[in-house]
């Protein structure tokens, strides 16, 4: 398997997944053209990509959905409470590329693909795991909360894509964020915040995670520095290193991330 974040945060989302011989993108939050540049710079042609699976509604996770789907006849995968919630958006697809989740695991080619709810403020929100054979990347952003069911369905991926939004303090003291913004991002349908994806983090350690990209940091109210601050303090408190524990990763807002690949 081959990864690469294209893009992540609050201007727009989009990751490549490529299996043996399929590549799918996970939301396409930037405009048609940025997705073909980035695309392109990680050497990947953009009419190659088989089919998007869209986590919600958000413009920051469809701005180029409906154009990119109709330009290289994409096949698009999303919950049916999203499909009724972002059709006018999106615009008309062909109705045989317009596929419903239903929660159910379903296969793109040769890619096994599994979704399990997320709790956040849009009219549904999923998150995906990846099977090519024995190797398994999984994602998860945008989410107010992660619980054990989450963790376990993130259990024995050799990456996980995982939200690390805010520091709360940092967010509370910003005088640009209005009260009821900050309290839509701090509540249990808004985004997770550094100490509890640190927490996530600790307890997946202990089922065989080997990688973390902490993802859809907020530039406001995060910076790398503090991701990786939180990390290794809920790590230290355990006893561990986090360097010796798992590798991590930031994903970018304004450029393309890393290219990973997952061997059996």
């Amino acid at each position: 398997m081959r990864i690469c974040v294209l893009a992540s945060g609050s201007k727009g989302n989009c990751t490549f997944i490529e299996g043996e011989s399929t590549r799918i993108l996970i939301d396409a939050g930037l405009t048609k053209s940025d997705i073909e540049n980035r695309l392109n710079l990680i050497g990947v042609e953009p009419s190659s990509i088989d089919s998007i699976l869209v986590t919600h509604e958000h413009s920051d996770h469809i701005k180029g959905l409906g154009n990119f789907a109709r330009k290289y006849n994409c096949r698009v995968f999303a919950h049916p409470d999203t499909w009724s919630s972002m059709q006018e958006k999106v615009g008309a697809l062909d109705l045989t590329h317009r596929i419903g989740i239903y929660g159910n695991d379903f296969y793109i080619n040769e890619l096994a693909i599994s979704s399990f709810d997320l709790s956040h403020d849009s009219a549904h929100c999923l998150g995906f795991s990846i099977y090519d054979g024995n190797k398994k990347v999984s994602t998860a952003t945008d989410l107010g909360y992660i619980n054990d069911d989450i963790i376990k369905h993130l259990a024995d991926s050799s990456l996980v894509i995982l939200e690390a939004n805010h520091d709360i303090e940092r967010l509370r003291l910003n005088p640009r964020y209005p009260i009821y913004l900050k309290n839509r991002i701090l509540s249990k349908r808004g985004h997770l915040n550094n100490k509890d994806t640190a927490e996530a983090v600790l307890k997946m350690l202990g089922y065989g995670i080997r990688g973390l990209i902490a993802a859809h940091l907020s530039e406001e109210n995060n910076t790398p520095a503090l991701v990786m601050q939180a990390l290794n303090e809920v790590v230290a408190r355990n006893g561990g290193e986090l360097a010796k524990e798992i590798y991590v990763d930031i994903a970018k807002q304004d450029s393309v991330g890393n290219i990973y690949r997952i061997k059996s």
